[in-house]
């Protein structure tokens, strides 16, 4: 089976290559098309695709996997000409541009279609739709799978490929394949077995180390797609002091790198155990290392499933805030200096600490702000003059921002929802003394949006990124805020 499951494997490059028409592209189809067979060959462009085009509709991942699948099966068999394959690509690279295309739909793709020949194809290979801002795959229950399987078992694989596959498109694709395989097995098995509901509560159990690294590893792959190497080790030094406030920077900091290494190394890793090693050599140093300082994190790590122990990590919620002075804030001379970035992210980390009710999006704006800020002044003639007019600007707009969002964090935390949202509209209402009723349930519902979404652990970074550069509005000037 890990035989077969590399396999797959080697179909990336070339699922994502089926437009480009080259030689030694065609070669390399053919050959894992007749290693595999027609129908591992659809099911990882299923896959490939899906995760590729995640906005896509089903019918329309269906009509581009027929004819890939369809050019594979014509020009890889014996006898077939040397130009089929550019050929059949060439036609498919035309049929994507038509007005009445029925492959996906992309907003690049009039840039591309503007080109010609080999140019066209591989600008139309790369083009990617962003993910899904949450994963929309809901399981049916085991009594709704088997009634949808007894009615059409192709069907169901497709449609459960395509839906899976595109909500978690950032997954990595090893950790996709064998998630997908093993469901698929576990219905199959299950919808004919002679007791169901035994059988797939023992299938259930066996795959819940895989359920939990696909999502998990979703969640990852996602943040490091939307922020980078260095802002993804940013945000999980903060989550985990947040968590620990307990803890150094000395301390967590290596961590943080680690995890950020985690996630260069293994978001598009082909190779089949990298995430899962990887993930799980991780959260066994975080246990390490932390498991004796706090009983939460002793809690989670106490347990024999390190991926269950990770999810446990990954879920916990911020610490209550401690008591601390108010933290160091570097001199212009540091933040220009050679070690400029390190005093910067200190300083976030110690407001991290000081406020583990700021959510990572808001985390996320301010990192780059301080970005923007060091690299806009410390290249003028005049870097403290710079650094001095922006400091004040940063204590009159964004500071009581922090603060609003640590609080409505906090008690979103702290509170059951029912009482949360009477205890904001409260708030609400005292702060908007001229607002009429309608715009106060405006007001109310978008708070409520914005904590129900962006307060947890792991929250979607895209969509909550759009969200506090909503909320920031109204709270400075649009054209000057500082985390605009």
């Amino acid at each position: 089976m890990r035989a077969a499951l590399a396999l797959l494997l080697l179909l990336l490059a070339a699922a994502d290559a089926m437009h480009r028409g080259k030689a030694y592209l065609r070669e390399k189809v053919c050959q894992e098309y007749r290693m595999l067979g027609k129908e591992n060959f659809r099911t990882l462009t299923i896959i490939a695709n899906s995760r590729k085009y995640s906005n896509g509709t089903f019918e329309e991942i269906s009509h581009l996997v027929r004819e890939m699948v369809s050019l594979a099966e014509k020009c890889c068999a014996d006898g077939a000409e040397p130009s089929c394959y550019d050929d059949g690509s060439t036609a498919l690279a035309i049929k994507s541009c038509r007005a009445d295309s029925p492959f996906p739909a992309h907003p690049g793709a009039a840039e591309c279609c503007a080109q010609q020949g080999l140019e066209r194809k591989l600008c139309l290979a790369a083009l990617r739709h962003p993910p899904q801002p949450l994963p929309r795959y809901l399981q049916p229950s085991d009594k709704e799978l088997c009634q949808a399987f007894r009615q059409d078992p192709q069907e169901f694989a497709d449609r459960f490929l395509y839906e899976y596959s595109s909500s978690y498109s950032q997954a990595p694709l090893p950790v996709l394949v064998g998630s997908t395989r093993t469901f698929l097995s576990m219905v199959s098995t299950c919808c004919i077995s002679s007791a169901p509901p035994h059988c797939f509560l023992r299938e259930k159990l066996e795959r819940k180390t895989l359920s939990l690294l696909t999502l998990t590893s979703n969640r990852i792959c996602s943040h490091f797609s939307a922020y980078g190497k260095d802002k993804v080790t940013f945000s999980y030094l903060t989550s985990l002091v947040q968590k620990i406030p307990s803890a150094s920077f000395e301390d967590l900091l290596p961590l943080a790198e680690d995890a950020a290494e985690l996630s260069s190394q293994c978001c598009d890793s082909m190779a089949e155990d990298c995430m899962q090693k990887k993930l799980l050599e991780h959260t066994s140093k975080v246990c390490t290392a932390l498991s004796g300082r706090d009983q939460r994190f002793a809690d989670c790590c106490k347990g024999k499933n390190l991926m269950e122990n990770h999810f446990c990590i990954l879920a916990m919620l911020p610490a209550p805030a401690p008591q601390l002075p108010e933290p160091y804030e570097p001199t212009n001379k540091e933040l220009c200096g050679k070690e400029g970035a390190r005093h910067a992210t200190r300083f976030l980390f110690e407001l991290a600490r000081r406020g583990p009710g700021i959510p990572d999006a808001v985390l996320a704006k301010l990192y780059d702000a301080s970005e923007k800020l060091r690299a806009g002044c410390c290249s003028t003639k005049d870097p403290s003059a710079c650094l001095d007019s922006k400091r004040k600007r940063i204590e009159a707009e964004l500071f009581p921002f922090l603060e609003k969002a640590h609080q409505l964090c906090g008690q979103y935390h702290q509170l059951p929802f029912l009482e949360f949202k009477k205890r904001l509209r409260e708030s609400l209402a005292q702060a908007e003394p001229e607002a009429g009723p309608a715009q106060l349930e405006q007001l109310l519902e978008q708070r409520v949006s914005f904590a129900s979404t962006c307060c947890l652990p792991g929250a979607a970074p895209l969509l909550c990124a759009a969200k506090v550069s909503s909320e920031l509005g109204e709270v400075c000037n649009k054209e000057s805020c500082l985390l605009g």
